[in-house]
């Protein structure tokens, strides 16, 4: 072979290996673009997730911070001895960084697998947040204006004497119905679909007229499903995905019962220490309590709502979502830590309060054998997430020590295991 021969050989062989680094760079771009089935999409979240999670503060060596994690650790543990408790997942974000996580318990009393930090859990009523959110990015984008009515989109809700054709958006997402409190749940969890259960709504007595008090709703409260639906021409669901969980690399969140079961890591439904069948009921209102997810992604929710995605959530799409619109009575009924909540509001699915002088945001959530919190403190960007599976009211109560934890404040007994007051179990849907 001559010189100038092999000259070109070398040059056509450098440029079939930068040929195919081009293809297959090519080939994994489209990989990650093309469009798959929400399934396929859940398992290679998952085998991402299961990589990254190596990396999470699970060990004692990783909690570093001014909250006395062993303490809390210790806690958690005492708390999983309960009878009424079968599994727990929790994660702490203080300063904005996510520095602790632990799972506690078993995701069935069947197998026994220990609850970890890829353990999916249902969302419950939490998931409004995702709905409130939404509406005021899809405002603040011009989608829609959060005091149009729900007249202008044919919605499937009626109140009596045709006050949805007055109700708005920001009414709608504030629990301002005038519906009576939890109006109709008992026909969604009987089986009838909502869009029936909303049209009756329209022959259900008022306890005010609408967007003058508060009233917490499942039903009524999904309309915002069927709103944003109209609005952009795609489904709610699909809407959530690519606005928000893609968006902020919620990678296990998913919307939908399939979401949840397709995982060979999901947290069965539990009442004090039985197995109890899954409920689709709340499935069927997605906006209002149709989200599950890992405890990391519950985390990186909550670390947008404080702040830290402004390039997805900037703040004033927070403000609009978290500001109070109505007043409210105190979360969690009657229980101690109850009364030293103050200023109590709801602003667009988002709970507010005041805990010893600091503004916190918050939600809960409970359906059958299911339940989940978040409370944090947006000035200080810190707080704890929670998802358990089973119908304890105890875990609601921890978020109290937590609060004193965070704030250097002395010791109370908020969970009152002591006492076993607490095993009550608190309201299914809050």
């Amino acid at each position: 072979m001559t010189k100038i021969a092999r000259r070109r050989r070398k040059t056509t062989l450098a440029w079939l290996a930068v040929a195919c680094v081009a293809v297959l760079a090519a080939a994994l771009a489209a990989a990650a673009l093309w469009p798959r089935s929400p399934v396929a999409n859940l398992i290679a979240a998952e085998r991402v997730f299961t990589k990254a999670s190596r990396d999470l503060p699970t060990r004692p060596d990783d909690w570093r911070g001014r909250i006395d994690y062993l303490r809390l650790d210790a806690r958690l543990r005492e708390l999983m001895t309960d009878p009424s408790m079968q599994g727990l997942a929790a994660a702490v974000v203080e300063d904005g960084k996510l520095t602790f996580v632990q799972g506690y318990g078993v995701t069935s009393a069947q197998d026994g697998r220990p609850v970890d930090a890829e353990t999916m859990f249902r969302w419950a009523s939490l998931s409004k947040t995702v709905s409130g959110t939404l509406s005021a990015q899809l405002a603040e984008a011009g989608v829609f204006a959060l005091s149009d009515t729900l007249g202008a989109f044919n919605t499937s809700l009626r109140l009596a004497g045709g006050g949805e054709r007055l109700l708005t958006i920001e009414q709608l997402l504030s629990q301002r119905t005038g519906l009576p409190r939890h109006a109709f749940d008992d026909r969604l969890e009987a089986g009838e679909a909502p869009t029936d259960i909303r049209q009756f709504l329209g022959s259900v007595r008022p306890v005010c007229p609408p967007a003058t008090c508060h009233t917490y709703q499942n039903v009524a409260y999904d309309t915002i499903s069927e709103v944003i639906g109209a609005a952009t021409g795609e489904p709610y669901a699909d809407v959530v995905e690519a606005k928000l969980f893609r968006p902020l690399g919620m990678r296990t969140a998913t919307i939908g019962l399939q979401g949840l079961t397709a995982s060979d890591n999901w947290a069965r439904p539990h009442h004090r220490g039985q197995l109890l069948p899954i409920s689709e009921a709340y499935y069927r209102v997605p906006a209002a309590a149709g989200v599950n997810s890992t405890i990391i992604d519950l985390a990186t929710w909550m670390q947008a709502q404080m702040g830290l995605r402004p390039d997805v959530l900037p703040p004033s799409v927070l403000e609009t979502a978290q500001r109070p619109r109505v007043a409210t009575a105190s979360p969690y009924g009657r229980i101690a830590l109850a009364r030293e909540l103050k200023d109590a509001g709801y602003g667009l699915g988002f709970r507010s309060f005041t805990y010893k002088g600091h503004r916190l945001v918050s939600h809960s959530g409970g359906v059958s054998g299911y339940r989940a919190t978040m409370v944090f403190d947006p000035a200080a960007r810190t707080g704890i997430v929670m998802l358990w599976n089973s119908d304890s009211g105890l875990p609601f109560r921890v978020q109290g020590e937590f609060l004193d934890l965070a704030y250097q404040l002395p010791f109370t007994d908020w969970v009152g295991l002591e006492t076993r007051e607490a095993q009550i179990a608190a309201p299914v849907s809050n």
